[in-house]
């Protein structure tokens, strides 16, 4: 781990991390669901053409879920995988825990945009089909 990384992973200052921040997803299993993470990616690769998901721990298979569901969907691309792990305090041991971490980087795909689009056309069209039969 490089002392970016760990400067970063502990909450440290580190220059170049703050610029890859904006598009930075930190991936939490317990805080919202999943699709709300999906959605905030493919907001992020549309404004930035690629996303940054990161997580520790238990909140891994969540990111993994979230790239394979971008990916399979055609939106996403797998552009880098970076797997560590990092010293965190355990305040009910008092003492260093090593946890798990993962960052995938995903790019948008050149069909990305017609996806998009197709997508919205077809919610728009289920949308009016739930007003006409109410």
């Amino acid at each position: 781990m490089t002392m970016e990384d760990a400067a970063t992973a502990n909450g440290g200052p580190a220059a170049p991390a703050v610029e890859q921040r904006k598009n930075r997803i930190q991936v939490s299993n317990t805080k919202k669901p999943l699709f709300f993470y999906v959605n905030l990616a493919k907001r992020y690769i549309q404004q930035h053409n690629e996303v940054e998901l990161s997580a520790l721990g238990m909140a891994i298979t969540t990111v993994v879920t979230i790239a394979e569901i971008l990916k399979n969907t055609g939106l996403a691309t797998e552009k880098k995988v970076l797997t560590s792990t990092v010293g965190m305090k355990d305040e009910s041991k008092g003492r260093v825990v090593q946890k798990a971490r993962i960052e995938i980087v995903l790019g948008k795909t050149e069909k990305f945009d017609a996806i998009m689009s197709a997508n919205k056309g077809s919610a728009k069209a289920s949308n009016n089909t739930q007003d006409e039969n109410q």
